[in-house]
């Protein structure tokens, strides 16, 4: 049985946070970044890194670790910035997230993803599209669009403009 929605063939990235392997659909990635400057931004939620310089162009950057009630995120030689568009009231927003490492791209068949588990994990499920397994193992696969909710994803879209030539110098 495949996850709701799951109903194609799909590519998806993956990367580590701490010993859990993550995955998101290739179509929500615009770019993988190397670690970057960030700049911080007073008064924002903790997940909330800051934001960087895109070429020209101001992107959040949230800490997934902190959005899954882990330990905030430890720069390493690994650590990098999955930068990945989502959906808030129908407006498409870019967004950085930290992650630990990136893996690879991996393709999953319909058959090759389980819905989510109803316990035993660490997030909410109504993040998790569903359960990749490839081989022995398993990798979350996120719904990017509703890891935050709507009242984080304003106040991180609320940021940008104020921002923009703070973090352009």
């Amino acid at each position: 049985m495949s996850a709701s929605g799951v109903t194609e063939a799909g590519q998806y990235l993956t990367f580590r946070l701490g010993q859990e392997t993550f995955a998101i659909e290739v179509a929500k990635v615009r770019e993988v970044l190397d670690l970057a400057p960030i700049t911080a931004i007073p008064r924002t939620p903790e997940f909330m890194s800051g934001v960087i310089n895109l070429r020209g162009s101001v992107v959040p950057v949230v800490d997934l670790r902190l959005c899954f009630e882990m330990a905030k995120t430890q720069s390493t030689r690994n650590t990098c910035i999955v930068v990945v568009e989502v959906l808030l009231d129908n407006e498409s927003l870019v967004i950085g997230a930290l992650a630990d490492s990136v893996e690879e791209v991996v393709d999953l068949e319909p058959e090759q993803i389980q819905p989510p588990p109803r316990i035993g994990t660490r997030i909410r499920t109504d993040f998790i599209r569903g359960m990749g397994k490839r081989d022995t193992q398993f990798m979350m696969i996120l719904d990017i669009d509703r890891v935050f909710s709507a009242e984080d994803l304003a106040m991180v879209r609320s940021q940008e403009p104020a921002r923009a030539g703070e973090a352009a110098a």
